[in-house]
């Protein structure tokens, strides 16, 4: 059993430079407009300066059948906040030169080698024409791939998704299960024409087996969570973990939440299929580690995970031509608005406050996941702010924008 000292060490926010009395208003607000209203289960918000933790808000309940209150060491979906923790082990691999974000998909996956883009027609009859250029590691980092996913319902392609099953995780489903259904149908576009929100980091899940010839659990597990300390990260709930597993909420015809994934009886164990896009399971502890390895440049108690000029290079904006999401992406979801948004390497990355609307610094990067979680890090103010509930789908609310205003007002 993977064990360390779970209580939260609280430094005052005067301490870090930052005001206590404005910072008190973020957990007024939760349970003002989110908590108390029923809106959502319960929720934690972490504030840090650097890696000292200066604010902690604990409301609600993990689980509402059972009274369960929401604690510390509540267990969550993280969903698409995995993509980042998958991105930085990749690029664990770059950095060992066993990779490069030039190279072609197909070197190592060859059943790409065919890939074409949708012309006309729908699943199963596509009429498609050659790609204009090949799928590089980059697009993968990126989501320029052409790649899509099965819930967007904006085209032919992510219907053939659903129809087909194509990353959903099911009993004896695997990554090269998913990888041979994607080798079979079209992409949205030619690689690096677009922005589209799609299954591509769980490509990279799979390539990070191929290369590194662990699957790819154990490889997360040695390479960021074992060093960092992030004892209850991982793909499936352990018999440990169970009572501390939160219920995932949704809003009924009503609005009143129900059930979407019960914590007691929950799909989430057992499973084959290693998601790095969205399929890992952690605490705001173990991801405030990993926010707090970023924020210190990519080591954390003296443990390495990732250089910090790979990880600053990483958090630049990787799209064609330096433009925000806004001029590239191709379809209306994201886990972020598009204008003055980038998109690095694993992350989305704040290119400009003034059009994005929202007051987190140029440089800052971060990323968000379905059931109601979000993180971002800002190199300039040396800020790192986590939020947990579990609540689908996450667009329903815009925490991140109240949570910007309230905790960049409390600055000194």
């Amino acid at each position: 059993m993977r064990t360390r000292d779970m209580t939260m060490k609280l430094v005052t926010p005067a301490s870090v430079g930052i005001c206590e009395q404005q910072l008190a208003r973020v957990g007024e607000q939760l349970r003002r407009a989110y908590v108390g209203p029923g809106k959502l289960p319960g929720s934690i918000t972490l504030v840090s300066r650097g890696t000292q933790t200066c604010y902690m808000d604990i409301a609600g309940y993990r689980d509402l059948e059972r009274a369960q209150p929401m604690t510390e060491d509540t267990v969550f979906r993280l969903y698409s906040m995995s993509k980042p923790i998958t991105s930085v082990a990749f690029m664990t691999l770059y950095e060992r030169g066993l990779v490069a974000l030039e190279d072609p998909v197909e070197r190592y996956i060859p059943a790409f080698r065919n890939l074409a883009v949708r012309k006309a027609g729908a699943f199963p009859a596509f009429e498609t024409q050659p790609c204009q250029r090949p799928m590089i590691i980059r697009d993968l980092l990126r989501h320029t791939s052409g790649l899509t996913y099965d819930f967007l319902r904006e085209s032919n392609i992510d219907y053939a998704y659903r129809k087909l099953q194509v990353g959903n995780p099911r009993p004896d489903y695997s990554l090269a299960d998913m990888i041979e259904q994607l080798a079979q149908l079209p992409l949205e576009f030619s690689p690096g024409q677009h922005w589209n929100y799609s299954l591509a980091t769980d490509v990279l899940g799979y390539l990070i087996e191929i290369i590194s010839g662990q699957s790819l659990a154990d490889f997360l597990e040695q390479t960021i969570f074992q060093p960092l300390g992030m004892v209850d990260t991982g793909f499936n709930i352990r018999p440990e973990q169970q009572l501390r597993f939160a219920s995932c909420y949704q809003h009924d015809k009503n609005k009143r939440l129900v059930i979407n994934d019960d914590g007691q009886d929950s799909q989430f164990r057992d499973r084959v299929f290693y998601s790095g896009g969205g399929g890992l399971l952690s605490t705001a502890g173990d991801y405030q580690r990993f926010c707090h390895m970023l924020i210190s440049g990519g080591t954390l108690d003296e443990q390495r995970i990732i250089g910090s000029r790979t990880l600053d290079f990483m958090t630049e904006n990787h799209l064609p031509g330096g433009v925000d999401l806004a001029q590239i992406a191709m379809g209306n979801f994201s886990e972020t608005t598009y204008e003055g948004v980038g998109f690095g390497l694993g992350f989305a990355t704040k290119v400009d406050p003034v059009a994005n609307g929202y007051p987190t610094s140029r440089g800052s990067y971060f990323w968000s996941g379905l059931a109601s979680t979000l993180f971002w890090v800002d190199p300039v103010e040396e800020l790192t702010v986590i939020f947990m509930s579990q609540f689908m789908p996450a667009s329903v609310f815009n925490i991140r924008a109240q949570l910007e205003a309230m905790i960049y007002a409390a600055l000194e």
